[in-house]
């Protein structure tokens, strides 16, 4: 792994080891399949799931005289990808047969791209801690997915699904630029927010079709890399931090008992917590790669990769700074709404015309809460981005104090039905009439004298007297004219 010069690990990045400070070295190559109906260099259905060997044709299954086909479209998503990545889209690219053998590659290689693939160097900005992080991208190249082999369903007995094989991969490798789990984590998440906005990739990675290889080293800060070994097939966030983490420190355990780390493939056990040796490491030399003789090499036309540039959406760092400058929100609140591509929609449709920071209140403290307390997504919301946008206008317009709305919002979520309707169905109007809430105030002061006498001394006390005054109202009070009236008759 060659070192970006792009920064030098912070202090506080290092590890404590028993001979003094370590520092982590971290490079992930993440596996990422493609969002298409169809497979890189067949026909049959790329959907998740089915019964085994349900979705494979007779290339999937390397029957005798069939040949590959590419598909268009992943290589598209795969070129949508690298231009979101702000990468170098090579207009020339070779796919390459990666020769090893194993049961769920029944071809006995593998189609990839190895020394000219199809998107160069790039980069990736991620946040951690408070401190900006770039991860330079070293490129993107397609390949087919293998098979998966079973091997739990039968004691004496491996099973072989083929209906992944020939899926379209993206392998995106980074530079050697974490230094951190944390880093390292961030990275993969905004890889996923990334492709998930372009729609290239829907990264569950429960299904699999989002998984990372780490290869991680250690070093004295600032020193040599050391030899480093991969994890194989992380499909979890949680899990690459701990599994960085554990290996991490078996490495710097073996270095200060004397010992020398062996380039190795490593697998992670989640329910140890602990990495395990899987194969000594292969180096490309290995696989004997050779320009697979079936497919001519992909030539790009630079129009066509124009088209599919102008087509890209509005990506999550560029809708984080239009959120902050035109909405006036803050880099967490923008942070949060953009998390997700359709979280970004439904609060542009409550923001639009309105207070944009009151309209990202609600949608992250009231709605997205209550989503996440019921396990719902913004796609299946009972509380829609018009009825949101009600209760906004309600509050903005004097009709119902902020306390109201919850009840609103409450009744809107259960029952359904216009936020304006309820309010008038149900009589929540904010009471506006002075002589109202005077006489409200009144009753109170002349049935607390003792906190009179209190409130006059520590004016911070009339938080009190604000909250009995909208408690004798039902909540219908405006709150700010029952501040300003009782200061009045206090003499505050």
């Amino acid at each position: 792994m060659m070192e970006s010069a792009r920064r030098v690990a912070e202090k506080k990045d290092w590890i404590k080891g028993a001979t003094g400070d370590w520092e982590i070295v971290l490079g992930l190559e993440v596996h990422a399949q493609v969002l298409a109906r169809s497979k890189l260099f067949s026909g049959a259905s790329a959907e998740f799931g089915g019964e085994p060997n349900d979705h494979v044709s007779l290339v999937d299954a390397a029957m005798p005289g069939m040949l590959p086909v590419i598909n268009e479209f992943c290589v598209e998503q795969a070129v949508r990808t690298g231009l979101g990545l702000k990468a170098e889209i090579h207009k020339r690219s070779v796919f390459d047969r990666k020769n090893y053998f194993y049961p769920d590659l029944p071809q006995g290689y593998q189609i990839s791209q190895y020394k000219q693939p199809v998107v160069g160097e790039g980069s990736v900005h991620v946040d951690v801690d408070g401190r900006s992080v770039e991860v330079g991208i070293e490129r993107l190249h397609l390949e087919q997915d293998a098979g998966k082999s079973l091997h739990d369903q039968h004691p004496n007995m491996s099973f072989v699904d083929l209906n992944r094989s020939g899926c379209a991969l993206m392998e995106i490798v980074s530079k050697p630029d974490m230094r951190s789990a944390d880093e390292a984590k961030a990275y993969v998440t905004k890889l996923r927010q990334i492709m998930r906005y372009l729609g290239t990739c829907d990264g569950n990675m429960e299904q699999g079709s989002l998984r990372a290889d780490i290869n991680v080293s250690v070093r004295r800060p600032g020193g040599e890399f050391g030899t480093r070994c991969e994890i194989k097939n992380v499909n979890s966030i949680r899990f690459m931090g701990q599994a960085i983490e554990y290996e991490a420190r078996r490495q710097i355990g073996i270095l200060e008992d004397g010992g020398k780390i062996d380039q190795e493939t490593r697998l992670f056990d989640a329910r140890k917590g602990e990495t395990r040796s899987m194969r000594s490491k292969e180096e490309a030399h290995d696989y004997r790669y050779f320009p697979d003789p079936d497919l001519l090499p992909l030539e790009l036309d630079e129009a066509w990769i124009g088209r599919i540039a102008a087509s890209l959406p509005e990506l999550p760092d560029e809708k984080i700074a239009r959120f902050m400058k035109d909405y006036g929100l803050t880099a967490y609140d923008a942070q949060v709404l953009t998390s997700e591509r359709a979280s970004a929609d439904f609060f542009e449709q409550v923001a639009k015309g309105r207070d944009g920071k009151m309209a990202a209140n609600w949608v992250i403290n009231e709605l997205f809460g209550r989503l996440n307390k019921e396990g719902k997504s913004v796609d299946t919301t009972p509380v829609s981005a018009a009825q949101l946008g009600e209760i906004v206008d309600l509050i903005g317009e004097g009709t119902i104090s902020g306390k109201i709305a919850k009840d609103v919002f409450e009744i809107a979520w259960t029952e359904g039905g216009s936020p304006k309707a309820i309010v008038e169905a149900r009589g929540l109007r904010q009471v506006t009439d002075t002589g109202a809430i005077e006489k409200a105030v009144m009753e109170i002061i002349a049935a607390n004298p003792d906190k009179v006498e209190q409130v006059k001394a520590k004016p911070s006390m009339l938080g009190w007297f604000v909250g009995q005054v909208m408690k004798g109202t039902g909540g219908k009070a405006n709150p700010q004219a029952v501040s300003d009236l009782l200061k009045a008759k206090l003499g505050i």
